[in-house]
Formats: C-alpha cells, structure tokens, sequence
C-alpha cells in the first residue's frame, strides 16, 4: 500500500486480506492461523491475497487477545561483548528450535542495575511469559520482585533467590583452573586483577577463587579490584610487577589484553618478563594471539537456559523444583603463560 505526502503508510490488517480474497474476518483468521476447515481453493486464495498485501500477522497481540503470551523476554548485557554477543546468538537459536519467541533488551553501562530493574519492568508489559536473564549486573534483591509474576532464568550468572533458576557457568572452577596452571608453571608472586563484585560478580567469583587456590598452593596474591572498563587497575597490576611479581592474571580477556598493551608500553614482554592469563575464550582471534585463557561453555548455557524457560512454561512453575545447573569451561593453556 501506497503513502500519501508525508504520512506513511498503513499496516496491511486482517481485514484488508478477507475484503481481498472475498470472505469474512474470521474465516481469513482462521485459515492464516491453519485452523478449521475450507476448500482448498477458498485456502488458497485468502494465502494469496495476505502475500499480494503483504500482510504480517501479529502474533504477540493475537496471544495478548487470547489471555497468553509464547514470548518471553530476554535481557543482555552489551551485546558487543563477544561472550554476550555469542550467547544472544545461541539463545536465539535454541529458542527458534523449540518453538519460543524472544523479545531482547541490551543494557550497557550501568550504575546500580537502575536501568536494568526499568527494562524488566518494560518487557514485563509486553505481557512476556518468562524471562530470561543474561545479565551479572542485576542483583537477587532487585530481580527477585519479578518472579511474582513470571517465571525467571539466569543465563551465565549463578543465582541464590530461591525462585530464579539458573543454567550458569561455574566461574569459581574457572577461577581454581586457571590459578592452578598458573601455580604448575612455578608462579609465586601473582597479581590478580577482576571488576569489583558490584562491576561484574562473575569476575568477582573467579578472582576470589584465584586468589584462595592460589595461597592454599603457597602463593603471595595482590589482590586487584577495579571498575568495569579494562584499563582500570592496570596501572596497580604493574606496580605489582615492578614490585617483583611474575604473573598478572585477570578475570576477563579484555583486562588480559589491558594488561598486555600496558607491559608493552613499559618495555616488558609477554611472557618472557611477565605472564598473563585471562578468562572467557571468546574473543576472536583469541588463539592466533595465543592467549591463555579459559573457554567458558556458551553453547551449553544457553541450550540448558531455553530448556529449562520450556519446562517453567509447560508446568506449574510454583511448583517446579529450582534449577540450578553450572557448566565449566576448558582450559586453554595458550602462550601468554611460561614457566617462571
């Protein structure tokens, strides 16, 4: 259909394809949802007329109209994060796979989680049926109030509220894995370097894991807690190095990489002067730059989170026992690390 001037043009309805193929509003409705009985001529024409219109059914509001909702919403950290970006690709994916529709809300920086608590509370009133969290950034005490009225899965972060369940990624294994490489290759002196549990929790969780497998194998730790951009606590982590520390390892790739231009810029190499290791795997590029690192199970996360979303909503979710299934990752020893 055609503008007129500047107002633009109006969407194709149900009406306009039952005028065309000559029949009433509902029998177009229910021939385009594949319902009832017609001859197939009648079938054929009404699919004809809604493909000449152009006609997009609108399935949200067709559920809305019927009391219920397939859809369910899905909030993401920054999705030009790799590891947030790869895990909106397989969410989306596993979701088509069984039949849900997703509805996705990315989040940025943002102080607090206010921003986050306002988009649930926007997804809320699309009227989804669950929602699907993929977010460290949002706290129990500020998502919790949500699960009243749908229910809730964690993707990636591991959950204490009772009613939220999680398919999420074992970061204090990842953290024990990656500090345990570390101390084989004869490392003493580490520096640990992560987002403060208030910045990401995740990285939280694998720095204090760090630094306790750490000292129980006879290591002297520094402790680095910083905001969320990469660089911040770098220029403490070298300090650290100056001071005679032999490894700097970080609780995300970008702060590994952070980390590395820093050394560079101060005349160190890698690992020839200093060791560095990282965390997520996801990264492209990650092993040309030969970064050791820990590959976290994005694929598996995701096919568990949809999963277990599926079940919430073909059962009685209050009565549904809370999920909690954690995914570890794989080591990637990389080049990044040498033996001291």
């Amino acid at each position: 259909m055609s503008s007129t001037g500047d107002r633009p043009a109006l969407r194709v309805t149900i009406s306009d394809v039952a005028a065309a193929a000559g029949v009433s509003r509902a029998t177009a409705t229910r021939a385009l949802k594949g319902e009832g009985r017609f001859a197939p001529e009648t079938q054929e024409r009404i699919v004809a007329a809604a493909e000449r219109l152009g006609y997009v059914r609108n399935t949200m509001a067709a559920e809305l109209a019927a009391g219920r909702t397939g859809t369910v919403g899905l909030m993401l950290r920054d999705a030009s994060n790799p590891a947030y970006g790869l895990l909106f690709s397989r969410l989306q994916d596993e979701a088509h796979r069984r039949g849900l529709d997703l509805v996705t809300v990315t989040i940025g920086a943002d102080v607090q989680g206010a921003e986050q608590v306002n988009a649930l509370h926007r997804l809320l009133g699309m009227r989804v049926a669950g929602l699907i969290v993929a977010t460290g950034g949002i706290t129990a005490a500020q998502l919790e109030p949500f699960a009243d009225q749908v229910p809730i899965v964690r993707a990636g972060r591991v959950e204490t509220a009772e009613r939220i369940h999680t398919a999420h990624y074992d970061d204090p294994e990842h953290g024990r894995l990656l500090a345990s490489h570390v101390l084989s290759l004869g490392h003493r002196r580490v520096v640990v370097l992560s987002g403060a549990e208030d910045v990401s929790f995740a990285e939280h969780l694998r720095a204090s894991a760090m630094s306790a497998t750490l000292v129980d194998g006879g290591a002297s730790v520094t402790l680095v807690s910083a905001g969320a951009a990469p660089t911040d606590g770098v220029d403490e982590a070298l300090d650290a190095v100056r001071d005679g520390a032999t490894a700097v390892m970080c609780a995300s790739d970008y702060r590994q990489l952070a980390v590395m231009r820093a050394l560079r810029a101060a005349g160190l190499s890698v690992p020839g002067d200093v060791s560095v290791t990282g965390c997520d795997g996801i990264l492209p590029g990650a092993d040309l730059l030969g970064l050791t690192t820990l590959r976290i199970p994005v694929e598996a996360v995701a096919a568990a989170a949809v999963e277990t979303m599926q079940l919430l909503l073909s059962s009685d979710a209050d009565s549904t026992p809370t999920v909690r299934q954690p995914f570890v990752g794989t080591l990637v020893p990389g080049s990044t690390a040498a033996p001291v």
